[in-house]
């Protein structure tokens, strides 16, 4: 009964090598197999990555501070127009509406709009730090290659 197993093992062993060496010698395609539930989980998965670099600690410009909803969208409307280049945000914090301006990393980088805002603006200019977001492409376009 042993000897009969170990000739089945054998024999098997050899079909399944056999199977194997016709597949490398043939025209080298490969084909994969897999569950189509690992495409979800990696969507998933890139999603969550995605979030965690659009959410960073940062700094915006803060061009005004007011009680009053129709100087803040004014000032808004104008940020827009001369500087589109730039998000313009709209925050509420009770009682006050202030406008900012941008997604900076770093505190130098606003200071830059800050200069070229503060003559537009009497109240005064501000750089404030806040959560900003931060493009995919943006990001991907200042990692360093290795």
């Amino acid at each position: 009964m042993q000897k009969l197993f170990i000739l089945v093992c054998c024999l098997l062993g050899s079909g399944v090598a056999m199977a194997q060496d016709n597949a490398i010698a043939g025209n080298g395609n490969v084909r994969v197999v897999k569950d189509s539930r690992l495409d979800v989980l990696i969507k998933k998965q890139i999603y969550i990555n995605t979030l965690a670099i659009r959410n960073q600690s940062g700094f915006r410009v803060q061009v005004i501070s007011t009680n009053k909803r129709g100087d803040a969208n004014e000032a808004k409307a104008k940020v827009m127009q001369l500087f589109g280049d730039y998000r313009t945000y709209l925050d509420y914090q009770a009682p006050y509406f202030k406008v900012r301006v941008g997604d900076f990393k770093t505190r130098e980088e606003a200071a830059e709009l800050r200069d070229k805002l503060s003559d537009l603006f009497a109240g005064g200019v501000f750089v404030v730090p806040a959560i900003i977001n931060v493009s995919l492409d943006k990001e991907l376009s200042n990692e360093e290659p290795y």
